[in-house]
């Protein structure tokens, strides 16, 4: 008996690794969120899908291993890396509960990773990658986060920077950079990385502060080395001689 917690990229075909792609190919119920679910259906249209809406993680975690105590091969999915804000840790938590059943974690391309690829190569020196949503993190732990890694100059990208009940969370987070930061330092977001309707633009932290985002863009603010070249976000190692 084994679950697959599988991370499958951006949600393109061509984001995915060879491992996950292998492994959906041959499990035998694919268990994720809705909305994910609705991405991979186009992918593996005959397989089996079981859903839970968001909020119902622990549900969804338990379905899965409840299917693979089953006997069937099962594959939890999650979008980018399952490490990354993704489910493993939770499965491995619940996992306890289901000491028949093995499970193997999947790696998968995250998006600071494929919508850095988009931007150029903001991500060659140190990052920080600090999600906006307080779902379930207090937002003044948050706020600190993003504060001190202002502090420390890192690279920092935003996951879940902005949603309809969190309008201005963004533009809070900004705030705090800005107290830090120039405001001309090198940002860029990516919309829909890999997937209909992608887009990117780099612009001045200044500017990102009174940008409109949503729950799909993924944005990065550069240190305060972090250039454009030839039209790419480049955030430089330190090869002097180059």
């Amino acid at each position: 008996m084994k679950l697959y917690i599988v991370g499958f990229g951006s949600g393109s075909e061509n984001g995915m690794t060879v491992e996950a792609r292998t492994i959906l190919d041959n499990c035998d119920v694919i268990v994720g969120y809705t909305v994910y679910a609705e991405l991979m259906k186009q992918y593996f249209p005959d397989k089996e899908f079981l859903t839970t809406p968001m909020k119902q993680e622990v549900q969804r975690v338990q379905l899965a291993f409840e299917q693979a105590r089953n006997g069937r091969i099962t594959a939890l999915v999650c979008s980018g890396d399952s490490g990354v804000y993704g489910m493993s840790g939770l499965a491995l938590q619940v996992g306890e509960q289901y000491p028949d059943v093995e499970t193997e974690i999947v790696a998968g391309v995250t998006a600071c990773l494929s919508g850095g690829a988009v931007l150029g190569s903001p991500l060659t020196h140190d990052f920080a990658v600090i999600s906006l949503s307080d779902l379930m993190t207090p937002m003044d732990k948050i706020l600190k986060r993003v504060a001190y890694a202002s502090l420390s100059d890192f690279v920092i990208v935003l996951y879940n920077p902005s949603s309809k009940k969190r309008m201005d969370y963004l533009q809070k987070a900004c705030d705090i950079m800005l107290q830090y930061k120039n405001p001309e330092t090198v940002c860029g977001y990516v919309k829909n990385i890999g997937r209909d309707g992608e887009e990117s633009h780099i612009l001045t932290l200044a500017r990102l502060r009174d940008t409109q985002v949503d729950m799909f863009t993924t944005v990065f603010i550069g240190n305060s080395e972090t250039k454009v070249i030839n039209g790419r976000m480049v955030t430089p190692r330190g090869y002097r001689n180059v």
